[in-house]
C-alpha cells in the first residue's frame, strides 16, 4: 500500500510506500488495512504474478521488502 498523496521520510530517502504484504485474498486484506488506517488516504498497488507453482510468493514478498529496507533504511511504515 502507498500513500495516495505525498511521501514519508525514511532514513535514506522518501517514499509513498507504507506496506508490503503477501496475502491469498488481496482485496480482503487491503480493505482491512484501509479500515484500520482511514487517514491518510491509501492506495493498494497489486502485483499480478502468473500462478506458477515454481514461484515462491512468500520469498518474492520477502525480497521486495528487503530491497525497500536496503534502499530506504527501514521497513515501510503504515501511518499511525
Amino acid at each position: 500500500m502507498r500513500l495516495a498523496e505525498g511521501l514519508i521520510d525514511y532514513p535514506t530517502g522518501k517514499s509513498a510506500m507504507v506496506h508490503y504484504e503477501h496475502a491469498s485474498d488481496v482485496r480482503a486484506r487491503a480493505t482491512a488495512l484501509a479500515a484500520a488506517h482511514p487517514t491518510p488516504a491509501l492506495l493498494c498497488r497489486h502485483l499480478e504474478i502468473e500462478r506458477d507453482e515454481r514461484v515462491d510468493l512468500a520469498a518474492f514478498h520477502a525480497k521486495v521488502r528487503e530491497e525497500f529496507v536496503r534502499r530506504f533504511g527501514s521497513p515501510p511504515t503504515l501511518p499511525a
